[in-house]
């Protein structure tokens, strides 16, 4: 009864093709539908509705949507390995999981498409830890981001990462927002979170900057920044040194399921045998659901933008700024200024639907958008500030909400998925309910115990820039390397790109080398320091100047060796003479 009028629902009030049926407790949606609007609606009309979740396998007449990009390595190196642990997902969600299984003395594999981790979501956002205001009272979303943002004061020490808990101040321009103040209040008490409410005077204490139209702000102190990218690699090299294997350019691609077990999961470099399996494939994860059998949710990519000004204006923000807003139907907590540890001032992001789990274009209504609502909530802020920005996508379930737990059907496997924000913030809380897990279900095929030796300390690269006169003085009296300037924007030396090269976690591509060390995020984004990194690579790497990439793939800088281009033109006006 209860899917017949879901279903009449839906064909009500989206579209009469479509059909639903029941699967592992879950709903599915079928038929086809005009736009990808139409998809969406029809998703989150059925979902909270008595459903585990929702399968949305509605299609839009006439839009191809591509498939996951494969890794273009097609090797055996992987072929009949075994492992106790297989983690799907290089991300910060499967690289925090790898680290905390990593206190267990068992064999564990993670496997990434791409040539480095953290290439997905988890670098493209803004690296705001979020108190835990915004989640629904009782979900998973508050549960683990507010205990996650709490162990980010340790974690951060451990793993010698930037953390910044300065706050966020939330304004208010209209005098009716008042109202709500008890709404507020009472949202922070139940899920745990320090407030306090401001008036216009004291919100200028702690912002000078602020517009003059506020009429008063809400302050959380909990509230902080770091760099998620530089976190996802930090989690997965202190992984890596407790003796986690990592296999980048490695997709899974199916999996073999008997009896309600996985039995191996087969890769473009073999397959590879599991005792437990963990699903944190982040906009893939449904996907990787569906290999094993066991599809109870689908992603729909929501995409964000944001913008990136230069340094020389973070001196006018010091916290996280952001104006209060009133939609609840709004799928995002509104974006707004964050001073980000490395001095840079980043606005946003929007949020939109769309259907791409891999796009990452901006668009100019979009990066429009973004500077109209935000820029100008700080004064000083101009456009001519922008030195660049980007998008990412969010892995959004229907259901709004984290799945963190066992399969219900599929006995060695466990779901970190549909983390979208605050899911850096929770990434550490997760991780020790997965590690939880993944001993539980290990422990009916093995003994197993702790590991006597796990070191909870990863020594990040030297930031050079940051030393003090004689500590930076020291080090190049060490290694003259550090002493040798590359990128001049971010003031990034010679030994901070070779440290890269050599980390536990190896850089090889330019990117890769951007997110460790930040050179070539300043102001000219590569154009001075580019060709001397490259260089540094081919050196340290061996690997030919021609074969150098972007973000790894096929994405090469360069095409070919000039004095080879100059042989053909010299043959092509000898032939031409003749």
């Amino acid at each position: 009864m209860k899917l017949k009028k879901i279903e009449s629902l839906l064909r009500r009030k989206v579209s009469k093709n479509i059909v639903c049926s029941e699967f592992h407790s879950s709903i599915v949606l079928e038929g086809e539908v005009e736009k990808w609007d139409e998809v969406i609606r029809a998703g989150k009309l059925a979902a909270n509705k008595g459903y585990k979740g929702v399968v949305n396998k509605i299609k839009v007449k006439g839009l191809e949507i591509p498939k996951m990009k494969l890794p273009s390595i097609r090797d055996g190196t992987l072929e009949g390995k075994k492992f106790d642990v297989l983690i799907i997902g290089g991300g910060i969600i499967g690289s925090s999981i790898a680290r905390e299984i990593s206190k267990w003395d068992v064999s564990i594999a993670l496997v990434d498409k791409e040539e480095d981790v953290g290439t997905h979501t988890s670098s493209r956002n803004d690296g705001v830890v979020h108190p835990g205001i915004a989640p629904p009272s009782g979900s998973k979303k508050t549960f683990y981001n507010v205990r996650g943002n709490k162990m980010y004061t340790r974690i951060s020490k451990e793993l010698d990462i930037e953390f910044s808990r300065k706050g966020s101040l939330v304004l208010y321009n209209n005098n009716f927002l008042k109202i709500i103040k008890p709404l507020i209040r009472s949202r922070a008490k139940k899920n745990g979170v320090e407030i306090y409410f401001l008036d216009v005077e004291q919100a200028k204490e702690i912002e000078p900057n602020i517009t003059d139209e506020i009429k008063g702000a809400f302050f959380l102190p909990s509230a902080g920044v770091l760099s998620p990218y530089k976190a996802t690699i930090a989690y997965a090299e202190n992984a890596a040194q407790n003796g986690v294997n990592f296999f980048l350019e490695t997709a899974a691609e199916s999996m073999e399921v008997k009896n309600g077990k996985i039995i191996f999961v087969s890769t473009n470099r073999g397959k590879i045998y599991p005792k437990v399996v963990i699903n944190a494939a982040g906009n893939f994860a449904d996907e990787a659901a569906n290999m094993a059998g066991d599809q109870c949710f689908t992603i729909h990519p929501r995409k964000g933008e944001e913008v990136i000004l230069d340094k020389k204006k973070g001196w006018l923000l010091n916290s996280i700024v952001s104006k209060l807003t009133i939609n609840r139907h709004s799928n995002t907590k509104g974006g707004g200024l964050i001073k980000t540890v490395d001095g840079n001032i980043l606005i946003g992001p929007n949020a939109y639907e769309q259907p791409y789990k891999e796009d990452y274009t901006t668009t100019p209504n979009g990066i429009g958008e973004v500077l109209n609502k935000h820029l100008y909530t700080i004064k000083g802020l101009n456009k001519a500030d922008v030195i660049t920005y980007f998008a990412g996508t969010r892995a959004a379930t229907y259901e709004e909400d984290f799945i963190v737990e066992k399969s219900e059907y599929i006995e060695n496997l466990i779901y970190a998925a549909g983390i979208q924000s605050p899911g850096i913030t929770s990434a550490p809380a997760i991780a020790v309910d997965v590690e939880k897990m993944a001993v539980e279900i290990l422990r009916n095929y093995m003994s197993i115990r702790k590991k006597n030796n796990w070191n909870p300390k990863r020594e990040g690269i030297p930031l050079v820039n940051s030393l003090p006169y004689e500590e930076r003085k020291r080090l190049i009296a060490q290694n003259p390397d550090y002493g040798v300037i590359i990128c001049r924007c971010e003031e990034i030396s010679n030994g901070e790109v070779i440290d890269a090269i050599h980390s536990p976690i190896p850089a090889r591509s330019l990117d890769s080398i951007k997110r460790r060390v930040r050179a070539g995020m300043g102001r000219c984004q590569g154009g001075f320091c580019t060709p001397l990194i490259m260089k540094i690579i081919h050196e340290e790497s061996g690997i030919s100047m021609l074969k150098i990439s972007k973000k790894g793939g096929k994405s090469y800088i360069l095409r070919e060796e000039t004095k080879n281009s100059l042989r053909r033109v010299k043959a092509k006006e000898k032939l031409g003479k003749r």
